[in-house]
């Protein structure tokens, strides 16, 4: 399917088929959006979610904005077979039970790192290895943005990871406009992440007190989604990643050097091409008003994500802007779209929700 198609797509009747879904994982900050989302989807039946710590107890207990839902969670040793299953559980859980997994189920999504990577050589390298390598070759990417044309019929998806899509968001058009490529400059990129990339287990230093007023830089070299941004893009990146107070979003910030002159007109032109039909993509660049670069807050809860980028020509640097909700388009939210695209649905069942304005720290 091309960007095209999948635009018009989006503007289709409501499905006539409905696919019953469950949750694996339904306790966790990335469970509960993927609940909140499937919940308002036209062609998803929520029929499980799961929870070892919550077992029997009601989804409303640990997602206060899901209290009209009623579902309880269930042990996930006992699984019900429906047609699509997502995994929002921590890396290492979904590798071990994927066997398992398609007993149950037609399609699996899975939302941890376990299968996002092509190659079982890049687990050894940034993980710990890897337990099922035989099914990487069959797990499709879920950014449809850059792997639509792989998703129709895939039973297989991997989510992206957040700090990855942002990254991978706001490069990805000077690399298919040719401005990037394996001999170009050092592309520095710079993320900064709210606290629920933590989990809702994140430790002493995602606590409030903690995390608090602060920029701190958590990943200053060695980020294991650098990962994804070379198997995807065909970049090594510098990258570092800082936590910083805000609950949702993810924003990057993208150092440049292109292997040739490239004009302000040159750069709209690329970000067009790449993202014009794009359902979910905005260019934000410059413009007037408070907002003038991509902004969580402007797409907190949101499928959306905003790319954006000024050019430095004493430097002979581009600098790119990008911002996206965590754990909507940088994981939820990518893979209800991504199930979309796979089950044949419009693009944008289940993700029509624009925001908010004015709302406070996302």
């Amino acid at each position: 399917m091309t960007a095209e198609s999948g635009a018009a797509a989006a503007g289709d009747a409501a499905p006539a088929e409905t696919y019953t879904a469950s949750v694996v994982g339904g306790t966790g900050f990335t469970g509960g959006e993927l609940l909140r989302i499937l919940a308002g989807h036209p062609a998803f039946d929520v029929v499980q979610a799961t929870s070892r710590s919550a077992d029997n107890m009601t989804v409303g207990r640990s997602h206060p904005n899901l209290r009209g839902l009623d579902l309880r969670f269930s042990d996930p040793d006992d699984l019900e077979s429906v047609d699509v299953l997502f995994s929002a559980t921590p890396h290492g859980v979904s590798m071990g039970r994927i066997d398992e997994y398609f007993e149950v189920a037609d399609t699996v999504v899975d939302l941890s790192a376990d299968f996002r990577l092509p190659e079982a050589d890049a687990y050894d390298e940034w993980y710990d290895g890897h337990e099922s390598p035989e099914y990487l070759e069959r797990a499709e990417y879920a950014l449809p943005e850059i792997n639509r044309e792989n998703l129709p019929g895939a039973d297989l998806i991997a989510g992206g990871g957040c700090n990855a899509t942002a990254t991978i968001l706001g490069l990805k058009p000077l690399v298919d406009a040719g401005a990037l490529g394996p001999d170009a400059g050092e592309v520095v990129v710079d993320v900064k992440v709210g606290s629920s990339e933590g989990g809702a287990g994140g430790g002493a230093a995602s606590s409030h007190p903690e995390r608090s007023g602060v920029v701190r830089p958590y990943a200053p070299t060695g980020h294991r989604h650098e990962a994804e941004i070379e198997a995807y893009l065909g970049l090594s990146v510098s990258f570092t990643v800082h936590a910083v107070d805000m609950v949702r979003g993810a924003s990057a910030t993208c150092h440049v050097f292109p292997d040739g002159p490239v004009s302000k007109g040159d750069l709209w032109t690329a970000y067009r091409d790449a993202y014009a039909d794009e359902p979910f993509m905005r260019i934000v660049s410059g413009g007037g008003g408070v907002y003038r670069y991509p902004e969580p807050k402007s797409v907190a809860g949101t499928n959306h994500g905003e790319v954006g980028f000024e050019l430095d020509p004493g430097n002979r640097r581009v600098v790119v802007f990008s911002a996206i909700d965590n754990m909507t388009k940088g994981s939820a939210g990518q893979a209800v779209h991504a199930a979309n695209v796979a089950l044949g649905l419009p693009e944008t069942a289940g993700l029509e929700f624009d925001g908010l304005h004015p709302v406070g720290s996302p």
